[in-house]
Formats: structure tokens, C-alpha cells, sequence
């Protein structure tokens, strides 16, 4: 540890050092329940790209794990440390360095917060669509470290689509660059794309290209209530298939609407047993939102009510974003769950959903990003009682398996970490493990990029 720490402080700031105890304990986990964390032996703050070549040096020499982390907003565990570890916190990199309007790229560093950039492009008329719930909080480091999506991801696509290029880190210090400026390019292997969702275990991103667009009109919403789930999903699957393009399509249950309502008083409707709302960024939303009024009508909606203005619109879209804070509320412990499937299970999702939370007797709330069959169930327990702790465990896996069967995935936007990597195993295959752990050795021999997540 004596050795650690006075190799660490021949290359870095004093402030960038932390070794109090009950201050690194803070250090050691992120949002997910039921993800072992371990205890850091120290946590490293940098603010250069030197700094961050200095402690992989250093780890390397000492075999010393490193475990990378953002704002540790993240609902998998893998940000979590490990015994021993040395976190590397890239908090401290919040800086912008470029925006291009003709070019439509951003250069950042990891720590800069997703909406401080929003809002940093929005200036220059421009637009960075990847917008996790989380994303007053959340760092593009983070967002990049695990693929991040957002609400408007049906129309914009996620994380992944949006990095160009990246500086990266790697665990014996060296420093890669990968990608590109240019708007297209397909020079060798596309090793940006392999970083995105790497979830720190592959190298350190210090620096990204990322891609922009230009900013579209302002967003009107529609509200639509259904008698069912069923109904809803129904509603989902025409939309999409008449070849509509809303830039948002998120669909909230009964168990969520109240929850929402009973933390900010919102005026949700408590009588609907689904509640999905649908935007348009068009040049003629209105008429947009017609079109799709009509076929929520036709799916069975008992009530169309299409946002007057933006601010009714913004309102609508905040309790959408609030939807995980407020079923935190509901018990004193919660697992939020990923699972994404193909858009025309998604009433079947739901549904095996309410028979899983049946069986375990559990409150399960449901926000998805319905456009995307991207579905977050919501387990809420009690984690002082151990037979509701073990129920919302299986709940929590039963969720998974049912995503599996219905043809859909783990994970849309929350990664792996520790909490899935049962669940990784088995999605992939023996080949697919195997090949990505060969992937892993080519990049960090030693392991000691975020040992313990993903296999």
C-alpha cells in the first residue's frame, strides 16, 4: 500500500489523491442493488491525459486492479471496486474542448455531464440526441462505458451511433486513438465501436469525437390512456408499423403513473392502466400527432390528449424521467431491470411481467421506451426482509429469462457489470464468451481493467 501510494504521488497533484477510509467508501459502488463492491485502497481524481498514462503505469508495475468510473449513476454494478483497487475517477475531465457546426462533432472529455454538453451544443444550433434518464448527472464518459440510450432513442439511436472516435487509455499506459472526424471512414477494424458498452474493462476513454446534429424544432407530446397493457402495445406495433417516426414513444403502467403522482403530484390519470406518450420534432407535429391519436383510438385508447404547448409537453416529459425515482419511493429498495425485446413482444413482455411480480408477489411498476421494446421492470422489496430480498432476486432473473425467450436481450442500456454476468453467459454462448474474453486479453493481459465484470 506504502509502495502504491508514493508512486501514485511521484505523478500526481496531491488533490488528486484520496486515502481517507470513509471518504473512498463513497467511492465503492454505483446505483445497482445486489452487486458486491469491495474496499478501494485509494481513489485517483485526474485532470490530464499524463495523469491517467501515470497511474496505468503504475498499476501495471504493481498489479494492481484499476477500476474506472464515471458519476456512478450506472444500475449494473460496474463501477463497483474491488478489493484493492485503485478507482480512477475521470470526473475532474469535464472539459469541452471543441464544437464544430460545420464539421457537427464534439470533443469532450469523459467527465463532462450529458446535459452540460445538451446544452452547450444547443447554442451553436445543434444537437446531441443520447439522453439517459440520468442525464443531468451522468458523464459521456459513463454513457460511453455502457452504451447509454435515452428516451429518444427511437428516432435518434443510442450512444454507439454517436461516437466518432475516441483517446483511450490502455492498461500498460499507452495511449490509442481510434476513429475518426471526418463524417465517414472505414480505415481497419472499427475498434471505436469495440469501446463503446467495454464498460471500462478494455482501456481508459479520455477524450471523445462524438457526432452531432442539427437541432430539431421543439417537440410536441401526446398523452394516450389505455384499459391495458395489451392495448398499449398494441398501439406501439401500429405506429411503427405505418412507418411513423416519433422522437419519443415511451409507455408508463398503472404501478408507475401512481407512484409518479404520488411523489411530485403530477395529474396523471390513476384510472389508466397504461399510459404511453408519444412526441414528434417534425416540422408539422400537430399533424403528426393526429395521425398517431387516431391509431391509439383504434387500438382501444379511452383518452387522446395531445400537448397544447411546449411547456405542457416538457411537463408530460418529466414525469416520464421521474418514473425510476418515484417507484424508489414505493418499497425501501429496488432492482431496476433492462430487458429489451423485438417491438412486437412487447405485449407480451408486459404481460409476462404482471404474471412474474403474481407468482413472487411483488410490486413491479414497468416504464419502457416503448418504441424501442426497451422495457425496464421495476422491482420493489424490501431489503430488510430476507424472504422479499430472495422473491425479488428471482422476480429480478425470471424477468430476464422471459426477455431471453420472447427473442430479446439482457440489456438495452444498463450493461452487464456484476449484476448480469450470469446472464451474459448464457445470452452469448460458450463461443461468444470465449471470443470475447480473447478480446479482453488482447487489450489488458494482466486483467486488471475492472476485473470481475461482464464474464
Amino acid at each position: 500500500m506504502s509502495d502504491l501510494l508514493e508512486r501514485l504521488r511521484a505523478g500526481l497533484p496531491p488533490e488528486a489523491l484520496i486515502t481517507d477510509p470513509d471518504v473512498t467508501a463513497s467511492y465503492a459502488h454505483d446505483m445497482a442493488s445486489f452487486c458486491e463492491a469491495g474496499t478501494p485502497a485509494v481513489v485517483v481524481l485526474p485532470r490530464t491525459v499524463e495523469q491517467v498514462q501515470h497511474v496505468m503505469r503504475t498499476a501495471t508495475a504493481l498489479r494492481v486492479p484499476v477500476v474506472p468510473q464515471g458519476a456512478r449513476t450506472g444500475l449494473s454494478g460496474a463501477a463497483n471496486a474491488s478489493d484493492g483497487c485503485i478507482v480512477l475517477s475521470l470526473v475532474k475531465m469535464d472539459r469541452i474542448l471543441e464544437i464544430s457546426p460545420v464539421d457537427r462533432i464534439a470533443v469532450v472529455e469523459p467527465g463532462v455531464v450529458n446535459a452540460v454538453l445538451s446544452r452547450a451544443v444547443n447554442e451553436h444550433g445543434l444537437y446531441y440526441p443520447p439522453d439517459p434518464s440520468s442525464w443531468e448527472t451522468c458523464t459521456i464518459g459513463g454513457n460511453i462505458g455502457t452504451a447509454s440510450g435515452g428516451l429518444c432513442c427511437v428516432k435518434y439511436g443510442v450512444t454507439a451511433e454517436y461516437v466518432l472516435g475516441l483517446e483511450v487509455v490502455l492498461a500498460d499506459g499507452r495511449l490509442l486513438t481510434t476513429g475518426r472526424r471526418t463524417a465517414k471512414g472505414v480505415a481497419g477494424y472499427d475498434l471505436t465501436r469495440l469501446f463503446v458498452g467495454s464498460e471500462g474493462s478494455l482501456g481508459i476513454v479520455v477524450k471523445a469525437v462524438l457526432a452531432l446534429k442539427p437541432q430539431p424544432p421543439q417537440q410536441l407530446v401526446l398523452a394516450a390512456e389505455f384499459p391495458s397493457a395489451a392495448a398499449a402495445c398494441d398501439a406501439v406495433c401500429r405506429i411503427m408499423e405505418r412507418g411513423h417516426t416519433p422522437s419519443l414513444l415511451e409507455l408508463m403502467d398503472r404501478t408507475t403513473v401512481r407512484a409518479v403522482n404520488a411523489l411530485a403530484s403530477m395529474g396523471l390519470p390513476e384510472t389508466t392502466e397504461a399510459l404511453l406518450l408519444c412526441a414528434f420534432d417534425t416540422p408539422d407535429p400537430l399533424a403528426d400527432l393526429a395521425a398517431v391519436g387516431a391509431l391509439c383510438t383504434a387500438a382501444g385508447a379511452t383518452e387522446v390528449v395531445p400537448a397544447d404547448n411546449a411547456a405542457e409537453s416538457e411537463l408530460l416529459l418529466q414525469a416520464r424521467r421521474m418514473s425510476l425515482t418515484a417507484l424508489e419511493t414505493v418499497k425501501p429498495a429496488t432492482m431496476i431491470d433492462d430487458v429489451c425485446v423485438p417491438r412486437s413482444q412487447l405485449g407480451a413482455m408486459l404481460a409476462g411481467t404482471v404474471a412474474i411480480a403474481e407468482e413472487y408477489d411483488l410490486t413491479i411498476g414497468v416504464c419502457a421506451h416503448a418504441g424501442d421494446g426497451n422495457t425496464h421492470p421495476v422491482v420493489c422489496f424490501d431489503h430488510h426482509d430476507p424472504d422479499e430480498s430472495r422473491r425479488a432476486r428471482e422476480s429480478f432473473d425470471a424477468i430476464m429469462a422471459l426477455g431471453l425467450e420472447l427473442g430479446g436481450t439482457i440489456t438495452g442500456e444498463h450493461g452487464v457489470g456484476v449484476l448480469k454476468k450470469e446472464w451474459l453467459a448464457r445470452e452469448l454462448g460458450e463461443t461468444g464468451v470465449e471470443l470475447q474474453r480473447g478480446i479482453k486479453a488482447a487489450f489488458d493481459p494482466l486483467g486488471l481493467l475492472n476485473p470481475g465484470k461482464l464474464f
